[in-house]
């Protein structure tokens, strides 16, 4: 019987029979080495998702006394001021008041303006990719195609952004379960040198403001939306993390589902009007965020199950997407399922922002590679990366022609 164990190799490599059994078993599952109650099925999860009851954060309302927690170790504070002023880990008034000001740059119509410079950009990675006869998906085309579009809509010059990556993942580290010390002190480091260079952008861009987000942030700050400094870093992190690191993940491992999945690339290469379906598919089949947790605010029952205030849960994303429930034969690749509501994007107040420009990014890579790639193979079998909750791979190998 699979067992659901995030650290062990090969549950990470397919944990998809893992959930299949904790979905088998119950409906709400504690689990003791992270101290978290499990949620498997796709109904729960999206409830809880719009459930109240539920916070990102409890510092709105408990102390860590109150709530029965420790506070996190002070070493750890940079990451922390980062991460818990961003509207993610924000609950409202405050994540309502950020959220407003920041979908402002995320109207379809401002998105639909990207489409041109999106498919320019796939476009000339993809014919560098093709060039060499090959080379690493992930590096040439999955990474360097949404950090460069959210960069732009930021307003961070090109020749700033080569750290912004590593930034980021160092950063991300932190979001896996029972992060060790050197992941913990690598996303401090991280946060500091980012916030360092975003506050100095920020102060650049009040004397020679922009047509840039950013500039954007700071003018809607002026005319009384009051947006604090720091909560304009954390608003430029979080959309630089959450707006590449899905992505990325959703194209490497969407390629190497389509690899391993012959007849249905082949379907795709002969009918690219199949691409939007495939890639609410691909983003359902091997979901590139595995698990979301919240806070128990107040007591809350499962299944007959008190869960208590204080208590985390665990909404696990890619058991949701695999519930028989919901998706007829979920382990089955199918890219002209027409019912598919995946929760790769979350729900509720917390739904990804930035969904419809991750779906152009996604649909414009993929339209370059079918068309200027379609002879692309898979030229050996990728590392995954050794992590749970954001799950991608070390690189996917690629050979053209």
């Amino acid at each position: 019987m699979a067992a659901f164990d995030p650290w062990e190799p090969a549950f990470l490599a397919d944990p998809y029979p893992a959930y299949a059994d904790l979905r088998a078993k119950g409906r709400v599952h504690y689990y003791e080495p992270t101290d978290q109650w499990l949620v498997p099925h796709h109904a729960d999860v999206s409830a809880l998702l719009r459930e109240r009851r539920l916070g990102r954060t409890y510092q709105h309302r408990f102390t860590h006394e109150d709530f029965g927690r420790t506070a996190p170790p002070a070493a750890h504070e940079p990451f922390h001021t980062l991460n818990d002023h961003g509207m993610l880990d924000l609950e409202p008034p405050d994540h309502t008041r950020i959220r407003r000001l920041v979908s402002k740059a995320f109207t379809p119509r401002t998105v639909e303006q990207l489409k041109p410079y999106v498919a320019q950009l796939a476009g000339e990675l993809v014919d560098g990719l093709v060039e060499k006869g090959g080379g690493d998906l992930l590096t040439d085309v999955a990474e360097p195609l949404p950090v460069a579009v959210i960069a732009e809509m930021l307003g961070i010059p090109e020749a700033d952004r080569a750290p912004l990556r590593p930034w980021s993942a160092d950063i991300c580290g932190m979001y896996e379960l029972n992060p060790p010390e050197d992941v913990a002190a690598r996303a401090v480091r991280a946060s500091v040198e980012f916030s360092d260079y975003l506050r100095a952008l920020i102060a650049e861009r009040r004397e020679h403001p922009g047509d840039d987000l950013i500039s954007g942030l700071i003018a809607a700050h002026d005319e009384g939306d009051r947006l604090t400094e720091q909560e304009m870093i954390s608003t430029c992190v979080l959309l630089l993390n959450a707006g590449h690191e899905a992505t990325v993940n959703a194209t490497v491992n969407g390629w190497y589902a389509l690899f391993r999945n012959p007849g249905e690339l082949e379907k795709l290469r002969a009918d690219h009007s199949l691409i939007p379906s495939a890639i609410e598919e691909l983003m359902r089949y091997d979901t590139p965020l595995q698990l979301f947790e919240r806070w128990v605010l107040d007591d809350i029952e499962i299944d007959g199950t008190t869960v208590p205030r204080g208590a985390e849960i665990a909404m696990l994303f890619g058991s949701a997407n695999h519930d028989p429930a919901v998706f007829q034969a979920p382990e089955r690749l199918d890219l002209t399922r027409k019912d598919n509501p995946h929760i790769s994007f979350s729900a509720g107040i917390h739904y990804c922002i930035g969904a419809p420009l991750a779906r152009i990014e996604l649909a414009a890579s993929m339209t370059a590679l079918l068309e200027k790639a379609p002879t692309l193979r898979l030229a050996a079998e990728p590392e995954r990366k050794p992590n749970f909750v954001i799950r991608g791979l070390e690189g996917l190998g690629v050979e053209v022609g």
